[in-house]
């Protein structure tokens, strides 16, 4: 096994130990591992997506940012079956994409909003 070093801000150490109370995780290392495993599998789930795929994208941003996401919307429109905005706070929004098409097209909306650094969240559901 190797032994790979990360930092941590205080409030993400808060909530690994959080995670750890609550979850019955042994330790940090394996609340990390964890998520790395969970990571990795969501991602290859992603690059092995085939011909027609309907899925449901589920982005979370500051309200402020409404514009980045018309701009990626706008791209994909014809991919694009439903869309549901919705005020989650009085500073953040959700926005869920239900998509039909071509699978190449699911990742590059998907991939749109992920280098985004002005979303927050950015999940791929594939059905």
């Amino acid at each position: 096994m190797t032994i790979v070093s990360i930092s941590l801000n205080k409030a993400m150490l808060k909530e690994l130990d959080k995670l750890q109370d609550s979850m019955g995780f042994t330790g940090r290392s394996e609340i990390i591992r964890a998520g790395i495993r969970t990571f990795v599998q969501e991602e290859k789930q992603k690059r092995e997506l085939k011909g027609k795929q309907n899925a449901i994208l589920i982005v979370v941003h500051a309200d402020e940012y409404d514009d980045q996401v018309a701009r990626i919307k706008h791209d994909y429109e014809n991919l694009i079956k439903t869309h549901l905005h919705n005020r989650i706070d009085e500073n953040r929004c959700m926005e869920m994409f239900f998509l039909d098409g071509d699978s190449k097209k699911v990742q590059g909306i998907t991939q749109g909003f992920l280098t985004d650094k002005k979303m927050d969240t950015v999940k791929l559901i594939a059905l």
